[in-house]
């Protein structure tokens, strides 16, 4: 039952994606650009068809039918993760990593593209802006750090001990 809680991180990312996406969507024309905090922050409306980057496989109709399936297979295997981890920080960055992969899967099937908006200046030795990028990709970038930082660095959760409780023992003792 512990680990249906951490299905609300899921949910939550899933409903917060989406719901930026159709605000984003509903707003802006795909293409426009609004500044939030000078040129360093921008929301940006943009579509894509491919992956992390805008990374390609070919044609737009290629990358959705791959995208989508893929995606499938993934949150299949991260569900499966998923029922099996018993360390809560896992489990939070596995929920997180379903989070994303559902949002963005979403949007492939819906309107054949992820929609993106999130637009960042980088630093210009290396190139000027960062790809542009949605809640469901943060989430899963988050997740990856969650999970290195916990390979890296395990902790030991503290596991209580099953403890009986002696009713005759504590009326003796009043």
């Amino acid at each position: 039952m512990k680990r249906f809680y951490y299905l609300w991180i899921t949910l939550f990312i899933i409903l917060l994606d989406q719901a930026t996406k159709l605000r984003v969507r509903y707003t802006m024309n795909i293409g426009e650009s609004l500044q939030v905090i000078g040129d360093f922050f921008r929301l940006t409306y943009v579509t894509n068809t491919g992956a992390a980057f805008s990374f390609s496989l070919g044609s737009d109709a290629f990358n959705r039918a791959f995208f989508i399936l893929s995606s499938i297979i993934a949150i299949f295997i991260f569900l499966y993760l998923f029922s099996k981890e018993n360390k809560g920080i896992v489990i939070s960055g596995y929920a997180l990593i379903l989070g994303g992969a559902v949002g963005n899967l979403i949007d492939r099937i819906a309107y054949g593209a992820v929609i993106d908006f999130f637009d960042f200046k980088f630093f210009s030795f290396i190139m000027d802006r960062w790809p542009v990028f949605n809640i469901a990709d943060s989430s899963i970038v988050i997740a990856v750090f969650i999970l290195l930082f916990d390979l890296f660095f395990p902790m030991q959760e503290k596991k209580v001990p099953n403890q009986e409780v002696n009713f005759q023992t504590i009326e003796e003792s009043l």
